[in-house]
């Protein structure tokens, strides 16, 4: 048995909003046997625009029942049916999330007619509910409210059963298919095409555009783990509506597709990306000459206007880095910004510069060894690892704690020759967040690392 669905919200998504309208129509397969419709009190106001659309208002609802007071009656409809909808997820999200608030778990099988009629009935010149039922003679006289909506799905349902010659739906049944979890307007073959290596994959809006970029160990098992659930939330709702198509990218190995994924997304700052696009260097170490003379050290926010000696995530990590370099090179904290008193002591008396001993120009000579020291205790060294093919490498270069450069090459490169090198690598822009990536790598997997 199955159930067509169709409801009315006050909005995009179901974890913040409400539904207004419910609307059931049952088939056995052959025809509709009966139906169950209720208006829903949504307990918030409905927004102008949804009431333009719908015709549905505050008026209207007022007097009827709220979700809660329904819940059990729609469950016992549904938990037993397989669940049919135009853009099924959405319908399905909406019902499933406000059950389980009302201590239902709505589990059925589903089927999207949008997916369906690409199928069964391909090359129409569009696959919405309107366009669609136009193309087929189906009439709609309420659109846009559940009742007519249900109805119209139904009747567009009963000639996909009619047509479907090929067994589409059934296949789309099957436990194994993929078809109950993608987005309505993503084909199946889409998913079927992308290979099982490790790589950075695109998922494209309508109009092409990248709106999200993904690296992966398994790009195609990766790809597939995005639809596996279909949470209630926004991003999740506007992201499973707005993917049409999917493109990938081997890298070799999950280091290269890391690298990869972090430079896409600097490049193309696609809209559903968060973590990465928000990622960025947060504090500096700097080096300048007071009026005094005297060379300090300081750690402050990034400054675009000048280079940083080395970068920080947390000002946490740059004072500790920087109370090292006062202990191994005896330099004066309060000179360091580590210390307000008019002096600094350094075993339990002031140090030199406080107290006049040392001048600017013995001082500044110990800073620039500090800062050179610095620069020695960064590691420099090349991963070499699996490329994207049996006769190709991948390579990654560190230099001085700095990622230079990654890319493919056709044999081990030889490190004695680091300027050729580096003419055959792709130059990246280096981060904590990249850094921290490679360095545990190279600790991981010393065997894949030299140091130069």
């Amino acid at each position: 048995m199955y159930a067509i669905v169709d409801i009315e919200t006050t909005g995009g998504h179901a974890s913040a909003n409400g539904i207004t309208e419910v609307a059931i129509y049952f088939h056995d397969g052959k025809k509709i046997t009966e139906s169950f419709q209720t208006l829903i009190n949504p307990g918030l106001r409905i927004p102008y625009y949804i009431s333009a659309l719908t015709g549905i208002n505050d008026e209207m609802v007022e007097g009827a029942p709220a979700f809660p007071d329904v819940a059990a009656r729609i469950f016992e409809l549904l938990h037993d049916k397989i669940f049919v909808a135009h853009h099924v997820n959405f319908d399905y999200s909406f019902l499933k999330h406000h059950l389980s608030l009302a201590g239902f778990n709505l589990q059925t099988k589903k089927l999207c007619t949008v997916r369906l009629g690409r199928k069964i009935l391909p090359g129409l010149p569009s696959y919405s509910l309107g366009k669609f039922c136009l193309s087929l003679g189906i009439s709609n006289s309420a659109r846009h409210r559940a009742g007519g909506d249900a109805e119209a799905t139904a009747k567009l349902f009963s000639i996909l059963l009619e047509r479907d010659i090929d067994g589409f739906i059934p296949q789309a049944l099957n436990v194994r298919s993929k078809e109950q979890s993608l987005p309505a307007n993503l084909a199946k073959s889409e998913i079927e095409k992308l290979p099982l290596v490790p790589g950075i994959y695109y998922f494209h809006n309508q109009k092409g555009k990248v709106i999200y970029v993904g690296k992966a160990k398994n790009i195609q098992k990766r790809v597939c783990s995005h639809f596996s659930n279909n949470k209630p939330g926004k991003q999740k709702q506007e992201f499973i509506r707005d993917t049409f198509s999917v493109t990938f990218k081997p890298c070799g190995t999950e280091l290269m597709a890391l690298i990869c994924e972090a430079a896409e997304i600097r490049r193309l700052w696609p809209e559903q990306n968060r973590s990465l696009k928000r990622y960025q260097h947060t504090y500096g170490l700097y080096a300048f000459e007071d009026q005094n003379g005297y060379k300090r050290l300081a750690i402050d926010k990034i400054k675009k206007s000048l280079p940083a000696l080395y970068t920080f995530n947390y000002l946490v990590d740059g004072h500790s880095m920087l109370r090292c370099l006062i202990n191994d090179y005896n330099l004066c904290s309060r000179l360091c910004y580590l210390q307000k008193q008019i002096t600094c002591e350094v075993n339990m008396k002031p140090c030199s510069v406080c107290t006049g001993e040392e001048t600017a120009l013995a001082y500044n000579k110990r800073v620039d060894i500090a800062v050179s020291g610095l620069q020695l205790l960064l590691p420099s060294f090349i991963i070499i690892d699996e490329g994207r093919a049996e006769n190709e490498k991948s390579c990654v270069l560190m230099e001085k704690g700095r990622l230079y450069g990654a890319g493919f090459l056709d044999e081990v490169p030889d490190t004695g020759n680091l300027q050729f090198l580096k003419e055959k690598l792709t130059p990246y822009s280096s981060n904590d967040y990249l850094r921290n990536l490679i360095s545990n790598y190279a600790r991981q997997f010393p065997s894949k690392t030299i140091a130069i």
